[in-house]
């Protein structure tokens, strides 16, 4: 008998398998140089952002130099422009908003994540991210129209109490106002909580869940377990959501200009007028020209440096968090 070789049939050189393996490398050359494109067109734009307005802002700072920084004088018909009392506002009040906002939002975070029964968790947290979409005018109205002026009653009760504390009765004396930047703190707290509640839900939530359920096996009571299993490995993250949340509360502008009383100052009286950078660009934009409208665009771009260093200190926090965790 001859025996007969059988031979796999060999693909001709020209197949459609072939053909797709050449294609796939130039698909992925050409989407890497569209994603690269996008992310350089981000860059781009910020850079003509901080190169226009600081062009347009040139005639301010070169009239009143540093003095532009460190002065608290505001007084356009005379040309002298200093920022140092708006930028005071700026920080106070977003400071009091973090304040206020981030115990609330971290707290509403961990309930939903932990202590909340699963048929809750899915709509409450979908009532937190609707907040977020609330106008910023909305919220300025509400302050200005109803929490203005009855809080004014409150913050006499408190400033009578306290007004002669040792070390914190300068914040609390003197005349009060609704008008103030302790109100203004508090619209920008109500309006950052939906914000960093997300975040620091959506960080809460990537602990695994093997992590949590040994901390509960070894005996810990679910506070024991979020404070030793959940925050210390998390703590960046939050960190990173708190800096957003900040940046936010300093570029609010609508809802501040209405609450914070449009009076410029140095003062650390919580119930006092004061006013923010946002806020008196919105304000006096209108009206302005020359020199003083140079002024007021160089207050954005400084407000715009502030909030990119913000920013940049929240990614240097939240990397190192990442890289410590990484070497534990």
């Amino acid at each position: 008998m001859t025996a007969t070789a059988t031979s796999t049939p060999t693909k001709p050189p020209g197949s459609a398998n072939e053909l797709k393996a050449r294609r796939r490398p130039v698909a992925d050359r050409v989407f890497t140089v569209v994603t690269l494109l996008c992310g350089l067109t981000v860059l781009v734009i910020l850079a003509l952002i901080a190169i226009s307005t600081t062009q347009e802002a040139a005639p301010a700072f070169r009239h009143m130099g540093l003095s532009f920084l460190t002065s608290s004088t505001w007084n356009p018909p005379a040309e002298q422009f200093g920022a140092l009392a708006f930028i005071w506002g700026t920080v106070l009040s977003s400071a009091i908003g973090l304040v206020i906002a981030v115990p609330v939002s971290v707290g509403i975070a961990l309930y939903l994540t932990d202590f909340a029964p699963m048929r809750w968790r899915r709509p409450a947290g979908s009532v937190i991210d609707l907040l977020a979409a609330v106008p910023s005018v909305v919220f300025g109205l509400w302050g200005i129209l109803v929490l203005a002026p009855w809080i004014v009653h409150p913050y006499g009760t408190v400033s009578d109490a306290l007004h002669d504390a040792p070390l914190i009765g300068p914040l609390f004396e003197g005349p009060v106002n609704g008008r103030s930047v302790f109100t203004g703190g508090l619209i920008l707290a109500l309006m950052i909580t939906p914000i960093v509640t997300s975040l620091s839900r959506e960080v809460f939530d990537t602990v695994p869940r093997g992590q949590k359920e040994a901390a509960l096996a070894l005996g810990s009571t679910r506070w024991e377990m979020v404070r030793g299993a959940v925050l210390p490995h998390r703590r960046s993250g939050v960190v990173g959501a708190v800096m957003l949340g900040l940046g936010r509360a300093m570029g609010e502008t609508i809802a501040i200009a209405l609450v914070i009383g449009s009076t410029p100052s140095l003062s650390v009286h919580l119930f006092a007028p004061h006013d923010a950078m946002a806020a008196v660009i919105a304000n006096q934009f209108g009206e302005a020209s020359g020199t003083f409208r140079a002024a007021l665009i160089g207050l954005g771009v400084v407000l715009f440096v502030i909030t990119i260093i913000v920013n940049l200190l929240g990614r240097m926090i939240v990397k190192r968090g990442h890289v410590e965790g990484l070497s534990a």
